[in-house]
């Protein structure tokens, strides 16, 4: 079942105040407190104070009255918060979109493909991405990147190339909190284990629509299936040291890119 989160905080970079508005009126633990009182947080968590966290919060001071940086759950900045949880047949497991400082909630365009940021960035300032197209960037996932690299300064040049809100972002990496743009990131299951997002050619049509929560590219099953057979996983970046037995560990971004989980 799918659960509406609310917006409730007035913050930058869409919203009016900076961290230091909401430190004047009480911080996050006032935040915390809120939802913790609205059963949103599970207070019995061991924190590493070695308190629970409703200890922890038990003689935090609430949120200021008068205050409107941080709106009550009965009346949010928005019903829906910023971030949409994506699933089609190019995130069989989800992937996740940042919507706020958007009018828009649909897009479809045709994909442009890149298997690294470095080839993606180099045809943005060669001007081949145009308004209307789908930039994926793939293989940059837990395993593939390794470790899901962020995607700000393209973003940004995006934006100074007149571009911002007029081009989507997909991939199986993750986007900074300050991104701007039609972003979708987490894309899961990632390139580099044989993901949807691996089959996607130059030229697929790609649908992205928040409103029905779905990421989809307009390819028939029986295409996609030959594209499967002749699929063929790149080998991994690093062979040895930290970055190796990380890559070799960790789960897929729709289970938090963990590294403990012995069950495969």
């Amino acid at each position: 079942m799918r659960q509406n989160v609310p917006h409730i905080a007035d913050l930058k970079p869409s919203g009016r105040y900076v961290m230091q508005d909401l430190n004047n009126v009480g911080g996050v633990p006032a935040v915390m407190k809120l939802l913790l009182e609205a059963g949103l947080l599970h207070g019995d968590c061991m924190t590493v104070t070695g308190k629970t966290l409703a200890d922890n919060l038990a003689e935090a001071e609430a949120l200021h009255d008068g205050q409107d940086v941080i709106m009550p759950l009965s009346n949010p900045k928005k019903k829906t918060g910023p971030l949409v949880v994506l699933k089609g047949n190019l995130a069989p497991e989800g992937a996740v979109a940042k919507m706020s400082g958007q009018s828009i909630t649909r897009f479809q365009g045709p994909a442009k493909v890149f298997n690294n940021e470095d080839k993606a960035t180099e045809a943005v300032m060669n001007n081949e991405i145009e308004a209307g197209d789908v930039l994926v960037i793939r293989y940059v996932g837990p395993k593939g990147g390794p470790g899901m690299p962020e995607m700000l300064s393209l973003t940004a040049m995006l934006v100074g190339k007149g571009l911002g809100g007029k081009v989507a972002l997909l991939t199986d990496g993750r986007f900074s909190g300050g991104s701007h743009g039609f972003v979708i990131g987490h894309v899961a299951p990632e390139a580099q284990v044989g993901g949807p997002i691996g089959l996607l050619e130059n030229g697929d049509t790609i649908t992205i629509d928040s409103d029905e929560y779905l990421l989809q590219m307009e390819v028939d099953e029986k295409e996609l299936e030959t594209r499967r057979r002749n699929w063929k996983a790149p080998e991994l970046r690093y062979k040895t040291g930290v970055l190796a037995k990380y890559a070799a560990l960790v789960s897929t971004a729709s289970k938090g890119a963990i590294t403990d989980d012995f069950s495969k």
